[in-house]
């Protein structure tokens, strides 16, 4: 079993967010820590976000939730395993 560290950006966050959670929803059984970042304060909401994960799983079920990801209009990842 194999350590990920995957990260996604989501833009437009507002209109693919739903889908993403969908995706992580679907393989939460692998993914051990998640982490969403986005840029926000009283009057500005980033509309670019950033999710970090930390995947442990089997490689075909970890290669299935990046390519499911990257399914996802908007969405971009990139992972280093360890």
């Amino acid at each position: 079993m194999e350590t990920t560290i995957m990260a996604l950006t989501i833009d437009p966050r507002a209109d693919h967010a739903p889908q993403v959670q969908t995706v992580l929803t679907k393989h939460g059984c692998i993914i051990k820590t998640r982490l969403g970042l986005h840029e926000a304060d009283e009057n500005f909401c980033a509309n670019r976000g950033l999710i970090l994960l930390h995947v442990q799983g089997q490689k075909e079920d970890v290669n299935t939730l990046e390519k499911e990801l990257e399914d996802v209009e908007g969405v971009k990842v990139k992972h280093m395993t360890l």
